[in-house]
């Protein structure tokens, strides 16, 4: 059976576009025209994903995403024209999982629901089959979707959950944008995307890490990120 998209665009030329291409990928896609009504149609039909325009008439895309994120549980991945960062921040703060700037390109678009999809069909986790971890205090578990910091659940979107749960299952290694990146959205670091580093700050306000001196979630100049085994005590 063919997954599910439901796409949520007020530009017909780009809506007919974009689900003429994905429809010739193999996917079955849905579209909803109008922010209004938006997150009922989410509701009803819980596409496995869903591409949700930010500028729409009515209800905007942040409206949208912050309605429907506690009670859908598919992936969301956001559009918008303005190539904004703090539109990207919001967006992810909110609970979407990716954020594509327009002008969309149809190969890119496709590579970003793929990935994402992909991580939904393997619980979040490209890496390995263990399905917790545990760093003293902290542990995280793959099947729950739940980490938990001194015997309390700490709230994560679902792109925060995927990261953290990229870095601890690769504890003690460093991890590169770029290999976060691709594991995480399917696509190399170009050098300007600050979305990872946004969550890693987020993370760390979570996780009780100093941002000035963090030893968790450990920054390596010029190589990337590396989640500490130790320092959960």
């Amino acid at each position: 059976m063919n997954q599910r998209l439901l796409l949520i665009e007020d530009d017909q030329r780009l809506a007919d576009l974009v689900s003429s291409y994905l429809r010739k990928n193999g996917y079955d896609i849905q579209h909803h025209a109008h922010g209004d009504g938006a997150a009922e149609r989410i509701i009803e039909i819980m596409p496995d994903l869903v591409i949700l325009d930010v500028m729409l008439p009515g209800k905007d895309g942040f409206e949208v995403c912050r309605a429907v994120r506690h009670r859908y549980p598919g992936r969301i991945l956001m559009m918008t024209a303005r190539d904004e960062e703090i539109d990207e921040i919001l967006g992810l703060e909110l609970g979407a999982d990716d954020y594509l700037a327009k002008p969309v390109e149809p190969r890119r678009l496709l590579a970003r629901i793929r990935a994402l999809l992909r991580r939904s069909d393997n619980g979040g986790d490209d890496n390995g089959d263990q399905d917790k971890l545990g760093f003293g205090r902290f542990s995280i578990c793959q099947s729950t979707r739940e980490a938990v910091l001194n015997a309390q659940s700490l709230e994560l979107t679902t792109a925060e959950f995927d990261l953290l749960w990229l870095l601890a299952s690769h504890a003690g290694e460093i991890l590169s944008r770029d290999d976060i990146m691709n594991q995480l959205r399917g696509i190399g670091f170009d050098g300007l995307d600050r979305s990872i580093d946004a969550r890693i700050s987020r993370l760390r306000k979570k996780l009780d890490d100093n941002p000035e001196t963090p030893t968790r979630i450990k920054t390596v100049r010029g190589k990337g990120y590396l989640f500490s085994r130790s320092d959960w005590e």
